[in-house]
């Protein structure tokens, strides 16, 4: 699916950035294009961001018991 139509950016695209470490929205735009043009894709795109940074801060409850 597109995020942003006026750069053509995918959301794979988004949620490939986001998982090679991308931080911030500012960032996202800068390494994909993603919200340069119109900006109406913003939120859709600093949705995807939180919800790849959030899965990857889940705890692994198995670590803390093996510790």
């Amino acid at each position: 699916m597109y995020v942003c139509i006026c750069n053509g950016v995918t959301e794979r695209q988004v949620r490939e950035a986001a998982e090679a470490g991308c931080a911030s929205l500012t960032e996202l735009t800068m390494r994909t294009g993603v919200g340069a043009n119109c900006g109406s894709c913003l939120s859709s795109a600093d949705a995807i961001l939180d919800e790849v940074h959030n899965r990857r801060d889940l705890p692994l409850p198995v670590l803390a018991q093996a510790a």
